[in-house]
């Protein structure tokens, strides 16, 4: 066990315990500002102005809508064609899992890049084909960029996560599933009502990386955003107005704040999801 505590010492306690020491300190001008820059100690000032930065918390709004959005497209995706593939009527089974699988090994910025361009006008297929049948489409519009930013997102996961479920369905016992049909179950029911509350435990895990995950969402709106979807800007997610405040204004102590503050978020959820799982899993069992 040695190496591994001493990786994690070097790789995640000690930067964490660097951005709380950042995190209680501020830099000021001194003198009239021509002068250079001094850091003085802030206790919880910089939690406090990012709690009240009115940015800081629409981020939180923004990304809560898109995890209404963007978690059941995602679980709910991933288990139905976990359970297609798993079923006895599935064919080329092998196939199917590596093409659902295979959008994950892209790279996300690779995997963003293809997809801004599947958004743009002129250049999209896409908006051609639907131009073709006399219908109209900005991916990039208020009302819209929400679905591209989900659909962006669950393209690149919905095969990893669908690798889980399939993973889980592999070990419900097959006497089970005959039992279930010498019962007089059909297909349908035999997947909500045996295979799902069985793989309890790797949905419950599942939900959790997926709301971990999608609360530091940055690649994909800091795209959209250079593109010029004007619902999404520097500060859309938290993530975002992380980057502004550490990359662009150089406020680094703020920039620490926030990064702790959106890990407590994650713990937070971690912690919520961990207890209505096991509840959940309890009800099934």
């Amino acid at each position: 066990m040695t190496p591994f505590f001493a990786l994690f010492a070097v790789v995640m306690a000690a930067p964490i315990a660097y951005a709380v020491w950042m995190s209680l300190f501020q830099e000021r001008s001194s003198g009239l500002g021509f002068g250079g820059t001094e850091r003085v100690f802030a206790g919880f000032g910089n939690y406090t102005k990012a709690l009240a930065d009115t940015g800081f918390r629409a981020s939180f709004a923004h990304i809560a809508l898109y995890c209404a959005l963007y978690i059941p497209v995602m679980i709910g995706g991933s288990l139905a064609l976990a359970l297609l593939v798993d079923s006895a009527l599935a064919r080329a089974k092998r196939f199917f899992q590596l093409a659902l699988f295979l959008p994950h090994a892209i790279p996300g910025l690779i995997a963003s890049i293809i997809w801004i361009y599947l958004y743009t006008p002129v250049l999209s297929p896409v908006l051609e084909w639907i131009g073709a049948f006399g219908g109209s489409w900005d991916f990039y519009a208020n009302d819209h960029v929400l679905a591209s930013l989900v659909n962006l997102s669950a393209w690149q996961w919905m095969g990893y996560n669908m690798v889980i479920f399939y993973a889980a369905l592999q070990a419900v016992p097959r006497e089970v599933i005959e039992a279930a049909v010498v019962d007089g179950a059909g297909a349908l029911r035999t997947a909500l009502q045996i295979k799902v509350p069985m793989i309890a435990s790797a949905i419950v895990m599942t939900v959790l990386f997926t709301c971990v995950g999608a609360i530091q969402i940055f690649t994909e709106p800091k795209l959209l955003n250079q593109r010029g979807a004007p619902s999404i800007d520097t500060e859309w997610s938290p993530t975002l107005f992380i980057w502004k405040a550490g990359f662009v204004q150089h406020d680094y102590g703020m920039a620490a704040a926030t990064s702790l503050l959106l890990a407590a978020l994650g713990v937070v959820l971690s912690y919520l999801v961990t207890r209505i799982g096991n509840r959940w899993k309890a009800a099934t069992s």
